[in-house]
């Protein structure tokens, strides 16, 4: 059976001058005010699809890596890694860019860069994503 997650978005008036707000309906944590603007000018106290997609990217590939690295008999003490969606108006999504820092015990830096590659297609984000160039800087701690 699949784990289903939702969200929903209520967006008010014209694309320019509307705004919105998308509910993080699964897990309840949450509300977030949505514009236009935050998709041209990020920072300015909204978010937007881009930012929300990184968020689940950067989320989903820790996970997995946490995992392929279990796998392997090289459980991580820690992962952090960053994801940045670059959107241009009018093009849409051109590119992710991954970052990625992990602390691993008993791991070559050849390892954890094979198992850090295969992460990068695996993730199910990834997969999702795979229309879209990724990039991954993968670092050991």
């Amino acid at each position: 059976m699949a784990a289903v997650s939702q969200a929903t978005t209520t967006w008010n008036g014209d694309l320019p001058s509307g705004s919105g707000s998308t509910a993080l309906e699964t897990s309840g944590v949450g509300t977030y005010e949505v514009s236009w603007k935050a998709r041209t000018e990020p920072g300015g106290g909204t978010t937007n699809p881009e930012e929300l997609l990184a968020a689940a990217h950067a989320s989903c590939f820790s996970m997995a890596l946490a995992h392929g690295l279990g796998e392997r008999g090289t459980p991580p003490t820690s992962i952090s890694t960053t994801a940045k969606v670059s959107f241009v108006p009018g093009t849409g999504i051109t590119g992710i860019e991954l970052s990625t820092t992990a602390s691993v015990e008993g791991i070559s830096e050849a390892d954890f860069q094979e198992v850090a590659e295969a992460t990068k297609t695996g993730c199910p984000v990834s997969a999702a994503l795979a229309a879209v160039p990724i990039t991954l800087t993968a670092t050991l701690a």
